[in-house]
């Protein structure tokens, strides 16, 4: 109901921007203005009365389903129980994965072990969770903002810590596709914030190409991931080595932080 609810006010909104008024529609739609008003108020149109409004507008009715999802409030960021029923479904979190990735449901289907009965029961627990809006036929639309990220400390940061991170490290970075990059030395607060936000801008980038590169066939895009990371840190052996010792370097840092 909700979601026909705001069919109707998207359908409101494009008449106002196409200069209609529900003298128009009803003259299109052969009923009295007062009769429009009401339908209108009430939310109560059929298929064949919008599609019939949206004709008047020059506009076809998918026309009108993309606008309303784009006018549709985005997901900048999951609940905590949310992120606690994708990790501890491994089907559930590659799915989720893949959709926000751009996969389509036939490419899940064919690339990985589901049925399709499983594969449509999963898509719905997605949509039921917000994620995506599942479309017939099993077209995936997104519901994640552009700018989404995962909890601060949430059970999907905690899981790539706990059975990731050691994974994504595990290789000497020297094959095709692989980099790593290790800089160390003395900078100031304002240096590390400044380079935060060059950070930022190049997880933005990522995130840009991840929404050009959609339109291609799956199997010329590979799944990759990037770390980006920043901290005063040094390492332990190095911190052994002080003159005052680990506490004294971690108030340090404290105190660094504090400005």
């Amino acid at each position: 109901m909700a979601q026909a609810a705001l069919l109707i006010d998207t359908l409101k909104q494009s008449l106002r921007k196409h200069g209609l008024t529900y003298v128009d529609v009803a003259r299109a739609l052969h009923l009295s203005e007062s009769s429009v008003k009401r339908l209108f108020a009430r939310k109560d149109l059929s298929l064949d009365r919008i599609d019939r409004i949206c004709a008047l507008m020059k506009l076809d009715i998918t026309d009108l389903l993309e606008l309303m999802h784009a006018a549709e409030p985005r997901i900048a960021q999951l609940s905590d129980e949310q992120e606690k029923v994708l990790v501890n479904d491994p089907k559930l979190l590659l799915l989720g994965i893949l959709a926000i990735s751009y996969w389509t449901a036939a490419d899940m289907l064919e690339t990985f072990r589901f049925t399709k009965t499983e594969l449509t029961r999963l898509l719905i627990q997605l949509d039921r969770m917000r994620i995506i809006d599942l479309l017939p036929d099993n077209q995936i639309k997104v519901r994640l903002d552009r700018n989404f990220t995962w909890r601060r400390e949430g059970p999907i940061q905690r899981f790539f810590e706990q059975r990731i991170q050691q994974q994504f490290f595990t290789t000497s970075f020297t094959h095709q596709g692989e980099q790593r990059l290790v800089a160390f030395g003395a900078i100031s607060r304002r240096s590390n914030q400044l380079l935060q936000q060059r950070l930022q801008k190049i997880a933005q980038e990522f995130d840009a190409f991840v929404e050009e590169d959609r339109a291609l066939d799956h199997r010329r895009r590979t799944g990759t991931t990037m770390v980006l990371a920043i901290r005063p840190w040094e390492p332990q052996q190095f911190t052994e080595l002080r003159r005052r010792g680990r506490e004294a370097m971690i108030e340090d840092e404290r105190e660094w932080s504090r400005g």
